[in-house]
């Protein structure tokens, strides 16, 4: 009796979620057509892929696409600079939309909100075509700022060729067009917080500094956390589009990542093997960090999984 009376529960939870999971459907098909589905293309590094035999017909040659990956002075470069981006994109940019988020929770204008919000958000929606060209309309020999410095400076300061303020202006770049979009989520994360905490904090003469650090922090400690494990397996993946329009030959030596390697040797040069060797390895990587990050918070009760 009882087992049926559960049946019957479950079969009246499904129908009453069908239309949830109808809408999902789309979900999975695009991980399973566009994610998981390319994942057999992987079987490439193992081979000496040619387009006449095709993926499943190229001979085997083992792990030879990964010995001569790394015999290549540059791979170790190229690595380094892939870590060195994404290490510095994640621990300078990830504080920006945090305060971002809790200066907009403080604002208690409504239209100054709404006014400040549209600009913050609107550069996510820009492809980096438009932001690359504002950056070298900013950052150009012949753009706003020399124009300023003209007169001061006895030349033009090239910050597009220099490569310790390339770093910087591709991370700035960076954290301006992503931090508005990313502080959605810590303000649904902060609509969360009981307001009686505020009230209670603030009848016990708490100043702002005090509600952020004591309560809003914490308030938003699992967000955090969450973020953080996620954009630590994003660790090898630097943006493709970013890199390749902000980068020139002068500072080749910083820019030049994993995935305009990719680019470059694979569709350029179409040396498809020994690009999808160097793929793998860095999917491999970003896994292992993610286990390890996650790894590390489940200690702490904020694991993803």
């Amino acid at each position: 009796m009882i087992a049926h009376s559960g049946k019957r529960a479950a079969r009246k939870r499904f129908k009453q979620n069908a239309p949830l999971l109808i809408m999902f459907i789309p979900v999975i098909l695009f991980y399973l057509i566009f994610k998981y589905a390319p994942m057999v293309g992987a079987v490439i590094a193992f081979k000496d892929y040619n387009f006449f035999d095709g993926v499943f017909r190229s001979p085997w040659v083992g792990l030879d696409n990964f010995y001569k990956l790394f015999d290549n002075p540059n791979t170790v470069m190229i690595i380094r600079n892939t870590l060195l981006l994404s290490l510095l994109h994640i621990f300078v940019g990830f504080p920006f939309p945090i305060a971002l988020a809790i200066l907009f929770h403080e604002v208690r204008r409504m239209w100054f909100k709404r006014i400040v919000q549209t600009l913050v958000y609107l550069p996510h929606f820009f492809s980096w075509v438009i932001v690359g060209g504002i950056v070298v309309a900013i950052f150009g020999i012949e753009g706003t700022i020399n124009r300023w410095l003209d007169g001061i400076a006895d030349e033009p300061v090239p910050f597009l060729y220099n490569e310790a303020s390339w770093i910087s202006i591709f991370i700035g770049s960076g954290i301006w067009k992503d931090m508005g979009f990313n502080a959605i989520i810590y303000m649904a994360a902060m609509s969360a917080i009981d307001p009686s905490l505020y009230e209670s904090a603030n009848i016990d003469g708490a100043g702002k500094w005090k509600q952020t650090i004591h309560i809003t922090l914490p308030g938003i400690a699992p967000t955090m956390v969450l973020l953080f494990i996620l954009s630590m397996g994003r660790v090898m993946e630097v943006g493709f589009d970013q890199v390749f329009i902000l980068q020139n030959a002068a500072v080749k030596d910083v820019s030049e990542v994993i995935s305009t390697y990719i680019y470059r040797v694979g569709l350029q040069g179409a040396q498809f093997s020994l690009t999808t060797a160097m793929g793998l390895f860095e999917s491999v990587v970003s896994f292992i960090l993610l286990v390890t990050v996650n790894g590390i918070a489940r200690r702490y009760q904020r694991g993803l999984f």
